[in-house]
């Protein structure tokens, strides 16, 4: 590697959506790196993401105090900025990662950090093996990340917990409010929630029912063909038992033909089928067949930039697989991810493994079969089992006057040392 007596610095990125926690992981990152100066020299992140690497966008973090690196762990959404910037594959577009060499070498960096979902991981997977042909070996660590926890291998994705934990909160606070009223009024309240092919997200919505609490929920899962008929029996049964009824859908839910209900024909920066819109869509199905007054909201932005009700395992995970993406790196490690290992569910114990990027990158773990109840609309009791550690514990950000405080950072820009570079 380039000059042998100083420590190469190291590349940061945040990638697609951000979460509650995805600073908690800069947190670890950053103030572990500070722990090692003598590998590590500056810890360098990307503004927007990858696209600060390709424009050479450099944010110099070693101009951020250490309680303003340390607030970063109980602030939400990326601290950074993010992007939903697909590279291509190294033979569409070898350039772009041609580029990212370029600017590393430049700046004398060593360590790639990208914090993101599947296709993040892809990326690092992509920038390690080129480095090493271009003769310039970057250790590429990918920091998970994914509201949608559909990383495999790891137990549970950083950012999940807490989306978790907010749904959950959140159908049993709405539930409430609906039985309220029911007598009179809305009969069935829909939440619409993420998760383009994965339930996970959906799944939390039952957690609001317990033993002492229960609530007629209804879940509609991407997993699981909608049936509008099966759905509307099961709503109107509800209906007349409890006099209310609770839906929570997942954006992803599908018709028996394969497509998606909310798919308005648009596409993201990924080419994914631009997603939203199908509380509405089960609203009117809900009107038309049954004739009930009902409401719906979308928990949109909401349920991932809630870090004042954030899960404390979800932070302490976050803050942990960023930690162990520098040790890793540090010791040698490449193209690997930190994973989430579960010890037990009661009490609840987990510890951090690793797994090669080549087993992560683009693979989806969808919801087990077998944590769906055999109706389609529920969670079974080991889906429960599962969940239940994953949202518990509070981790609330300091308030003043009310307000969560929240960091800004200053952001300061790197002087650029290369041509422009056109995206």
């Amino acid at each position: 590697m380039a000059n042998a007596k100083k420590p190469m610095n190291a590349f940061y990125a945040q990638s697609g959506g951000v979460t509650a926690v995805i600073n908690a992981s800069a947190c670890g990152v950053i103030e572990t790196a500070r722990k090692h100066k003598n590998k590590i020299g500056t810890v360098y992140a990307g503004r927007n993401g990858i696209i600060g690497a390709l424009t050479e966008d450099l944010i110099d973090t070693s101009k951020e105090s250490a309680s303003a690196i340390k607030a970063l762990r109980h602030t939400p959404s990326g601290a950074f900025g993010s992007c939903r910037y697909k590279m291509k594959s190294l033979e569409a577009n070898r350039r772009e990662y041609e580029r990212l060499i370029e600017v590393f070498k430049a700046h004398n960096i060593g360590y790639f950090f990208y914090n993101g979902g599947g296709d993040s991981a892809d990326t690092c997977l992509k920038v390690s093996q080129l480095g090493e042909s271009m003769g310039y070996p970057i250790k590429a660590v990918h920091v998970p990340k994914t509201v949608d926890n559909d990383l495999p291998i790891t137990d549970n994705c950083p950012g999940f917990g807490s989306v978790a934990k907010y749904i959950a909160v959140s159908t049993r606070e709405a539930s409430f409010d609906v039985a309220s009223m029911a007598k009179t009024s809305t009969k069935v309240f829909i939440l619409e929630v993420m998760g383009r092919h994965a339930g996970w997200i959906a799944a939390a919505g039952g957690l609001a029912s317990t033993k002492d609490t229960e609530i007629p929920i209804v879940i509609l899962f991407p997993e699981v063909s909608f049936d509008k008929d099966k759905f509307l029996a099961k709503v109107d049964a509800n209906v007349k038992k409890f006099g209310y009824c609770t839906v929570v859908v997942s954006e992803g839910v599908k018709s028996a033909d394969g497509k998606f209900l909310a798919d308005q024909g648009l596409r993201d920066a990924f080419g994914h089928a631009q997603l939203g819109g199908v509380a509405p869509v089960v609203a009117s199905i809900i009107k038309d067949g049954l004739g009930l007054k009902y409401h719906w909201g979308v928990a949109d932005y909401l349920q991932r930039a809630a870090r004042h009700i954030a899960s404390k395992s979800d932070v302490e995970q976050a803050y942990a697989t960023g930690k162990a993406a520098v040790e890793f790196a540090i010791k040698g490690h490449n193209s690997v991810m930190p994973t989430v290992v579960r010890k037990s569910s009661k009490p609840y114990k987990w510890t951090i493994g690793m797994a090669p990027l080549a087993k992560v990158a683009n693979v989806e773990k969808m919801m087990p079969t077998d944590f769906i109840t055999a109706d389609g609309f529920g969670i079974t009791a080991k889906c429960r089992t599962y969940l239940e550690p994953l949202i518990k514990g509070e981790d609330y950000p300091p308030y003043k006057d009310g307000m969560p405080q929240y960091v800004r950072l200053k952001n300061v820009a790197v002087k650029k040392k290369l041509g422009v570079f056109k995206l």
